[in-house]
């Protein structure tokens, strides 16, 4: 998973963690981040739409276009994101054993929920 094709990054740019997230995978990225567009999916609610993926879907996991046009989400989506920053690719590999990814999705789900539930836009 050591494809560093341009993507595109769907987060919640409302959420004040997301941001902190984003400006530390720029940092991080350095000079390969121009590889990396950070979208917010709140702008880009209609393309997402378009490509199947439903607003609230974008707000509760991370989605990540490729090149290709292929939706990658979740935790494979960090496993990408990861995977453009040459530091981080053996993590990403390593979040990727199935015992590991598991819990890492259902933590990250479970942080999630809490986290929109708080600011009052989570939905069932």
């Amino acid at each position: 998973m050591s494809d560093n094709s341009p993507i595109n990054v769907f987060y919640d740019a409302v959420c004040p963690g997301c941001r902190k997230d984003r400006r530390r995978f720029e940092r991080w990225a350095g000079k390969r981040g121009h590889a990396i567009v950070w979208c917010d999916v709140t702008e880009h609610q209609q393309l997402l739409r378009d490509k199947g993926v439903a607003p609230e879907a974008a707000l509760r996991s991370l989605h990540i276009e490729k090149s290709d046009g292929q939706i990658i989400e979740g935790i494979d989506a960090y496993r990408l994101l990861m995977s453009h920053i040459p530091i981080f690719r053996p993590l990403a590999w390593l979040i990727g054993l199935p015992g590991i990814k598991g819990a890492l999705r259902w933590y990250y789900d479970r942080w999630v929920k809490q986290r929109l539930k708080r600011e009052g836009r989570w939905s069932e």
